[in-house]
């Protein structure tokens, strides 16, 4: 059982939605007010130290014991720096600590020291939702978030994960961890999944991610999101991830004090085997807090794009923030605002922002998460092995994308932490997100402040990724070092080449500005292009006074643009309150950093051949190891030249037009399989290569919905659905059944086979079987008699068959037969069905009584005769006559049909 933390995090609380921008002021930068400044919150100290020493550990341990201090070892993966422990002084104080074990900074080989501080790290989900409702059957369905299930509600299913499984992604061999509160590790649905080496406690310095248990489930939130990710498939357990076949692992590192040193080590825990960081937490989002990541953990997101998964670069995802109610703006977290980490927002099922939602210029792409009270959750695993229907917030949306990026990663392990934010770019979708400040940058990127680049789409995402070439090296161009507003950059540093930008991924604004209200302030970049970036919203809750010191705020609305021209920088002043005229604001110093290539990413016409990595796998566990040298193996056999034309800016686009098939979003070269989407159907797979086409082929219907040729069910030559009964057409060999759709084999019963059109055609009502054509029965159904082809009714005692194929009732005096002519005996026991009535025995025949009959029987006479029967000669007799025939025939009448008689 572990000991709760001395501190946990504050729940956030619900406020008014701020009020509308007012005036703006223009450029002059000088900005008036007074009043409610608020001091800064109070600082308190761990004992807890971060001690940069060169020397190696041994060197490090040394000087932590000569003053009183112990060596916890290397900050993560951070070179020379170590985390040194003090239990003599206070565990948390308001004054740094003071005594002879200070003397530690004056020693010659410590380079830096800082002691630690408790900074207040918040979970992104909702506080307030409702009991979670164990469940102990599967709930696939009702995860309507990545699939429709119910056919009598609105379902949207635009993330199409199932597709990205269908095209046999699952997030095999890779590895992915949560940095949170911890995971139940034993849980039924990620035991399978579970990798200890993608986890550590950080909290308790040990290898057991496993959450601290209390009344409240309090630390529950880890557990959560590893759900989301990698919970198994098919074991009859809660929920599927969407990387179901992904190695999972826990970072616990926010169950106790939150310092700079906590979040450097969990950032850079086995930087080379994990893949992917998801992270649904940061500062309060309280619409008055501008914090983000200290010194240390800065350092740590440098190393591990750098280093990280053999220098393809860690991929850190994180929550954009749940301060929409506060008028927040994730601008002002350090962590959503940095151009190492995707930050992921959330819509609800409709499509409508959620009322928790900070919009912000960084936000980079949005999936699904909850909304109003009446609109669907989010299902997923929760503690003591359950699950739940309650997860809520952005806290649901990052582990969701660092899931289907996990699919990527399996269809391409090649690809960079930039080439995987490239990816998202390309293939998010504004499909049915409302929001009203949708724009088309000068790139051609529609892009918003709630939702980023749109919804992210995992099968887009995993079909680019297969094909994907690394983009170019990233540059870096600093605009400017002084206050000169607007600013012109005509050459994009191309001066200098290891520095020259062209073609733009990220923007970053550093500014430093003095106010007495920083919550009064609302700042927008505008480009070249036109596009205009709102860095910050007015938030009515921030009345401190201590404005922005080197804050750096980063958009990803240029992402594409050119670099080179005039941008300007807008700072607009809203007084909330009246304000001392000497109160002034004023702009000390700004800079602008352009990230982006000095080449095109995509379009490179005289481009070599794309680059490819080299895996250093000697080191790795020899499962991954073999993995990714297949990978690599794969790529270079599979590597092909992809030509692409782009005009140049404000050129014509019919000088490299796109096919009369491709649609409104374009292409990426002349040919029907370049398309980015289509006008009428897209053909094909991933592994065949998708093309579009006007009209589908054979064995394929138009999925008009989808704009898709999908294929018909087995046997259809054409169908009109994917069903068994929905076929039009059939395959060589089968013959179609009209009434049931399907193409069989044989036909069935009351079926025969029409061998023109290879059709089923229905035989006469009364066949039970029949051959060629509908009248031509070899047999028929019960209350019919088959005579010759024809199927006859059957009459009932005293009725016979008429020539209209009728039962009349007979004019003899004698029970009627299957003939006007013919007689029924009495008896119960005849040995004959069917008797003829006549007046006397025709020539051949003659008269005889016969057993058990009221009549005298006509018998053939002996052999001697032309077409007469043989049969032993009976005796002459008087008197009604009757000539046996077996089997009555509907002509000609008097046929030999009884055994043991022959024609001569």
């Amino acid at each position: 059982m572990r000991a709760p933390p001395a501190s946990a995090p504050a729940p956030r609380r619900a406020a008014p939605p701020p009020p509308a921008p007012l005036c703006l002021l223009v450029l002059t930068l000088l900005l008036w007010g007074r009043g409610g400044a608020a001091g800064p919150s109070r600082t308190v100290y761990t004992n807890h130290w971060a001690v940069r020493v060169r020397g190696g550990p041994a060197e490090a341990a040394r000087l932590a014991a000569a003053y009183g201090y112990i060596s916890l070892g290397q900050i993560g993966s951070l070179e020379n720096y170590y985390h040194f422990h003090h239990s003599k002084t206070f565990k948390r104080s308001t004054l740094s600590s003071r005594g002879p074990h200070s003397f530690l900074r004056m020693d010659p080989k410590v380079e830096w020291l800082q002691q630690q501080e408790v900074r207040r790290r918040v979970k992104r989900h909702i506080r307030g939702d409702p009991p979670s409702l164990p469940f102990s059957d599967p709930v696939w369905p009702n995860m309507w978030y990545l699939h429709c299930g119910d056919k009598n509600s609105r379902c949207r299913s635009e993330m199409n994960v199932v597709a990205a499984w269908q095209r046999g992604y699952t997030g095999r061999n890779v590895v992915v961890t949560i940095l949170d509160d911890g995971i139940e590790r034993n849980h039924p649905d990620l035991l399978q999944n579970y990798d200890p080496l993608a986890s550590y406690d950080v909290n308790g310095n040990d290898h057991d991610p496993t959450p601290r248990y209390d009344a409240s489930n309090e630390n529950k939130h880890g557990t959560r999101c590893a759900g989301e990710v990698a919970a198994a498939a098919n074991n009859s357990y809660c929920i599927v991830g969407i990387a179901y076949n992904a190695r999972i692992g826990g970072i616990r590192m926010l169950d106790g004090d939150v310092t700079d040193v906590v979040e450097a080590k969990s950032l850079g825990i086995r930087p080379d085997y994990i893949d992917i960081y998801s992270a649904s937490w940061g500062p309060d989002d309280d619409g008055k807090t501008v914090d983000g990541p200290g010194l240390l953990a800065k350092q740590a997101f440098e190393h591990g794009i750098k280093k990280g998964r053999r220098g393809l670069g860690s991929i850190f995802v994180w929550a954009s923030g749940n301060g929409g109610r506060e008028g927040d703006y994730c601008s002002c977290d350090g962590y959503t605002n940095s151009i190492y980490t995707i930050s992921i927002s959330s819509t609800t099922e409709n499509g409508y922002k959620p009322w928790y939602l900070e919009e912000c210029a960084s936000t980079l792409a949005t999936t699904y998460s909850s909304g109003a009270f009446y609109e669907r959750k989010i299902v997923t695993t929760d503690l003591r092995h359950r699950c739940t229907d309650g997860h809520t917030g952005t806290s649901v949306s990052a582990p969701m994308v660092a899931g289907i990026i996990a699919l990527a990663l399996e269809a391409n392990p090649l690809l960079t932490w930039r080439d995987v934010q490239h990816l998202l770019v390309r293939t998010s979708r504004p499909v049915h997100l409302r929001a009203a400040d949708w724009k088309t940058n000068g790139a051609g990127h529609k892009v918003s402040h709630l939702y980023g680049f749109g919804l992210v789409d995992a099968e887009a995402i995993v079909v680019e990724a297969k094909k994907w070439k690394t983009v170019p090296p990233q540059h870096v161009c600093v605009g400017s070092l002084d206050r000169q507003i607007p600013l012109t950059l005509s050459s994009a540093c191309s001066e200098q080449r290891e520095q020259h930008v062209t073609y733009l991924e990220h923007v970053v604004v550093r500014l430093s500005i003095a106010h007495p209200r920083r919550g009064d302030l609302q700042i927008s970049l505008v480009s070249p292009a036109g596009t205009r970036s709102q860095l910050l919203a007015r938030r009515v809750f921030d009345h401190s006074n201590e404005g922005f010191k080197g804050w750096e705020f980063m958009t990803v609305h240029c992402w594409g643009e050119r670099a080179a021209g005039e941008w300007t920088l807008e700072i607009q002043d809203t007084p909330s309150q009246v304000r001392s005229p000497t109160a002034q604001g004023k702009l000390k110093e700004w800079s602008i950093l352009f990230y982006g290539t000095a080449e095109h990413p995509y379009n490179r016409p005289g481009a070599p051949q794309p680059r490819t990595r080299t895996l250093e796998v000697s080191e790795m566990e020899p499962s991954r190891a073999a993995f990714l040298q297949s990978q690599v193996e794969m790529a270079e056999e599979e590597e092909e030249e992809y030509i692409f034309c782009s005009p140049p800016p404000g050129a014509n686009n019919e000088m490299c037009p796109c096919h009369p098939e491709c649609g409104d979003q374009g292409c990426d070269g002349p040919s029907a399989d370049q398309c980015l989407n289509c006008v009428h159907y897209s053909l094909g797979s991933v592994k065949t290569g998708r093309m579009c086409v006007s009209s589908c082929p054979a064995g394929f219907f138009g999925d008009k919905a989808a704009r898709r040729c999908r294929r018909c069910y087995k046997g259809c030559e054409s169908c009109v659905g994917r069903g068994p009964g929905q076929c039009t057409a059939c395959k060589r060999s089968l013959y179609h059944h009209p009434e049931m759709g399907a193409c069989l084999p044989l036909c069935p019963p009351s079926f025969y086979a029409e061998e023109r059109q290879k059709r089923c055609l229905k035989c006469h009502q009364s066949c039970k079987k029949c051959l060629g054509e509908p009248d031509k029965c070899t047999a028929c159904k019960d209350g019919f008699s088959l005579v010759g082809e024809s199927c006859v009714p059957e009459c009932q005692p005293a009725m016979y068959l008429s020539r209209e194929l009728r039962c009349e009732v007979a004019s003899v005096p004698c029970p009627a037969g299957p003939g006007e002519d013919d007689c029924t005996p009495c008896t119960p026991d005849s040995p004959a069905p069917h008797w003829r009535c006549v007046p006397a025995c025709r020539e051949g025949f003659y008269p005889a009584d016969s057993h058990g009959l009221p009549n005298k029987v006509c018998k053939r006479y002996g052999p001697g005769k032309r077409n007469k029967c043989v049969h032993p000669p009976q005796h002459p007799a008087q008197g009604l006559e009757v000539l046996w025939s077996r089997i009555w025939l509907r002509s000609p009448w008097g046929r030999c049909a009884r055994e043991g008689w022959k024609a001569m």
